[in-house]
């Protein structure tokens, strides 16, 4: 499978994705940190891809969503943003809202 593709069956197989350095256990960057703590915090699972460890996913995503740096979260196959973006919704109650809105258990 090329790696737009395996990018685009990602985003669309899973509700909330978080591109990241590193995993959720093991963040490899600041940033990634940040943004795996506020998505703990909302409550709902989520799937991350290690873009360390995906050189082509590191490579392709950024020019896929027009968006330069990681992390990178989507949810229901929309992005979101980066650690900044992610950052002000967690504090203004706007991420937990989106996640609780748009997220459905087992679906």
């Amino acid at each position: 499978m090329d790696t737009l593709k395996q990018i685009e069956e990602q985003i669309k197989n899973n509700q909330i994705i978080l591109y990241m350095k590193g995993s959720p256990d093991i963040p490899q960057c600041g940033f990634s940190a940040t943004a795996v703590n506020m998505l703990m915090q909302c409550g709902k699972k989520f799937a991350y891809v290690d873009v360390l460890a995906n050189p082509d996913i590191r490579y392709e995503l950024p020019k896929y969503a027009n968006w330069p740096t990681f992390p990178q979260l989507w949810i229901n196959g929309e992005l979101i943003g980066g650690c900044d973006i992610i950052t002000e919704m967690f504090q203004s109650g706007e991420l937990q809202t989106l996640i609780e809105n748009e997220v459905q258990e087992g679906a």
